[in-house]
């Protein structure tokens, strides 16, 4: 069964980490476009890479305090009639990379206009792994909160919801301010 195992990280809102991650060697970027469904869990993604796209449906659940994610690809046809149902729908950039037996994220999320409104790192780690890796390098200086984990502010689905976002950025931004 795949477990999900990440940590998050939010990261300063800083247009230069985009342009370093992006000239990073062995650093893959993609645009990712997606879109909850009205059942829990149930997600829609629309994946554009190295000038391949994907559709992709996804299961994400939490079971005996474990997350199951289940992806499977899909056709085309079959992402556009279920798009036509979508609940929140968001867009972000993410640059991702391997790190040993463990791997990283670094989502933008994005407006329609393409502005950057939050920014967040994941590490994918093995199932059994309990405390993430060091924080590499180039996103190090970066980070201003380790989230707690499982922390339901940090999901995409609410993540989509700029406002809500935006709210959560300021509170960490005072709290880092006030020390």
């Amino acid at each position: 069964m795949p477990i999900e195992n990440e940590r998050k990280f939010v990261l300063k809102n800083d247009s230069g980490l985009e342009v370093r991650l992006a000239q990073a060697p062995g650093v893959t970027r993609s645009l990712l476009v997606q879109a909850y469904l009205d059942a829990p869990g149930l997600r829609l993604r629309a994946r554009e890479a190295d000038g391949e796209l994907q559709h992709i449906f996804s299961f994400k659940r939490l079971v005996d305090d474990q997350v199951v994610e289940i992806e499977t690809e899909i056709e085309a046809t079959d992402f556009r009639r279920l798009w036509k149902l979508r609940r929140e729908t968001l867009q972000k950039v993410r640059y991702s990379w391997p790190d040993g037996r463990c791997h990283w994220d670094v989502d933008f999320f994005k407006t329609t206009g393409g502005r950057t409104y939050f920014a967040m790192a994941e590490v994918e780690m093995p199932e059994h792994q309990k405390v993430p890796p060091p924080l590499p390098a180039s996103i190090a200086p970066y980070v201003i909160e380790q989230v707690a984990h499982q922390d339901p502010r940090f999901t995409s689905k609410r993540l989509a919801d700029a406002a809500h976002a935006g709210r959560i950025l300021a509170e960490i931004e005072q709290k880092v301010a006030a020390g």
